[in-house]
């Protein structure tokens, strides 16, 4: 084996492992990837941008478990219905309480990583 050989394997070894250390570990791939995906539509589709958008993932996961975060996004998404149909998304205690939930945990990871 080459030494370049030996520093790509270096270099692989390293990156899967904090690959797998981080907090969205928990979360499914695509979860990741769509959350940062949408990220980066919002602030720019730069290197920057996706190290401060996998850093907010990141973030949130460590606050909230996935089962949480999937029921506030379901709520924000049906929430967008028009009239009756997303009354109930937007406006009931679960609703409310789930989607203040997330903002806290978006709004932490704002701090932290933008």
């Amino acid at each position: 084996m080459t030494a370049g050989n030996l520093d790509v394997i270096t270099f692989l070894a390293v990156f899967t492992s904090a690959a797998t250390t981080s907090a969205a570990g928990s979360y499914p791939t695509v979860a990741v990837v769509d959350y940062v995906y949408g990220c980066m539509k919002a602030n720019g589709e730069t290197r920057a941008a996706l190290e401060n958008c996998s850093c907010s993932i990141d973030v949130i996961a460590s606050i909230l478990p996935y089962e949480r975060y999937e029921a506030a996004e379901t709520f924000k998404s049906l929430g967008l219905q028009t009239g009756e149909r997303g009354v109930l998304f937007r406006q009931s205690a679960p609703a409310k309480s789930a989607v203040a939930e997330l903002s806290r945990a978006q709004a932490e990871a704002e701090v932290r990583c933008f």
